[in-house]
């Protein structure tokens, strides 16, 4: 069993009204973009979409120590895969419902809106990707400096 997919279960068992179904197919595309040198740091599973009555997008998006990784596959063949590098990154926003949360991340070339998360689990998600891109981006301004 992956790292990745560990990871989603457990966020799933903590928070189980976030919506997400097939996570170990997910996983396994991430498993096979993780690079050599990448580890894991976070991950969880949400529906990429701006519609919060869509339910059959689910994604696994995982945090690594050079990128964010979103994953979906496929039902018959295939998968989606996108990854967001910390130059590419340029805010995050969160938005609280009644019952679910979204979170949004803009990027340079599109907004990536994640949907159907637990209220609860806003804070935990929003800390993570908000500590990882502060610390990444440091590395990548002293590189552009240079």
């Amino acid at each position: 069993m992956s790292d990745v997919y560990k990871m989603m279960v457990a966020f799933k068992k903590k928070y189980p009204m976030t919506i997400g179904w097939r996570l170990k197919q997910h996983a396994k595309v991430i498993d096979t973009h993780l690079n050599p040198d990448e580890k894991v740091t976070f991950a969880f599973a949400a529906q990429k979409n701006n519609n919060p009555l869509d339910i059959i997008t689910t994604y696994a998006v995982v945090l690594t120590n050079k990128r964010i990784l979103l994953a979906q596959k496929r039902l018959i063949f295939g998968y989606f895969f996108k990854a967001i590098t910390p130059d590419m990154f340029n805010d995050l926003s969160v938005k609280m419902g009644i019952i679910w949360g979204r979170v949004i991340i803009d990027t340079v070339k599109e907004t990536v809106f994640l949907t159907n998360i637990q209220r609860e689990a806003l804070d935990e998600i929003e800390t993570a990707i908000t500590h990882y891109m502060i610390e990444e981006k440091k590395h990548f301004v002293k590189q552009e400096e240079v």
